[in-house]
């Protein structure tokens, strides 16, 4: 199958996931809203062919080394209706250097031996750091607009959105490209407080519970008119139509009810899902 060349570059890469905050225009400081500006033209699906099109010359590269280099930092741009009716435009920094950064750093940490040097050579992490100006990294870090998951989606992703919230479905040639829902920062706070604090009662050992606090503060660095996105990536054609959010809802809600039997359906329902997705990364 010839396809677009965003279903090309799509194929190209494992199953990743994305979880991404959109701002309004002015939550950003001058120089970031310039770089927005050259950019806010460019369509959806002509970024992501951008962002792929570059990892894969990174990985391609003779000399092994996967950093960017001087690259300009792509925007997306989100237009999401408001409760009135008109839509808005939203924008997320992809923030490659210090999303980069924090990658190598979660590879040294689970992979052992000389693999990291082959891998993440020793002189390439020295340049990366050198190119990073030390003011705009802290500020990255502070306030990083994009989490990624491989392999699957978190399922605290899913308590943050509904099945009913703004979905947009990518498709061509009868294979699912991506799904991307979308919702109001505020509403996913909320939902995710609810859940945290029902959890805290009913079932206050489970991981989820970290997970989601963890969510929860990293979203109220936000501007209070942003709007989170999941995007499902190409994981979408595995499970959409998916039921996962309403699944997660329902088991915590049947947790705060003491409906143990109604938790364990739910959970069975997730299990059966995403555990065989996630054991593909283990897949010769």
């Amino acid at each position: 199958m010839a396809g677009t060349p965003e279903a090309t570059v799509w194929r190209t890469f494992p199953y990743v996931s994305y979880l991404r905050a959109y701002e309004p225009l002015d939550a950003f400081d001058d120089s970031q809203q310039m770089r927005i500006l050259s950019q806010r033209s460019r369509a959806r699906h002509e970024t992501e062919v951008l962002e792929r099109s570059d990892a894969v010359r990174r990985l391609v590269r003779a000399v092994s080394d996967p950093f960017p280099h001087n690259s300009t930092d792509l925007v997306r741009v989100l237009h999401h209706p408001g409760p009135d009716g008109i839509t808005t435009r939203l924008y997320c920094p992809n923030q490659l250097a210090v999303r980069t950064s924090l990658a190598a750093e979660s590879l040294g940490e689970t992979v052992q031996g000389p693999l990291v040097d082959v891998l993440l050579p020793e002189v390439a992490r020295e340049a990366h750091a050198a190119r990073i100006d030390p003011d705009s990294f802290a500020d990255s870090l502070a306030k990083l607009h994009t989490r990624s998951a491989t392999w699957g989606v978190p399922f605290g992703w899913f308590v943050l959105m509904h099945e009913d919230d703004q979905t947009e479905v990518i498709e061509e040639d009868g294979r699912v490209l991506t799904v991307r829902l979308s919702a109001p920062v505020q509403q996913c706070i909320e939902r995710a407080r609810h859940a945290a604090a029902a959890l805290a009662l009913a079932a206050p050992e489970l991981d989820l519970l970290d997970e989601l606090t963890d969510l929860v503060a990293w979203m109220e660095v936000f501007s209070p008119s942003a709007v989170l996105e999941l995007d499902y990536g190409p994981v979408a054609d595995l499970v959409y139509p998916d039921d996962s959010p309403s699944d997660v809802r329902l088991g915590i809600e049947s947790l705060a009810d003491g409906d143990m039997t109604g938790a364990a359906a739910a959970y069975r329902r997730l299990a059966g899902r995403w555990i065989p997705i996630r054991q593909l990364a283990r897949a010769s």
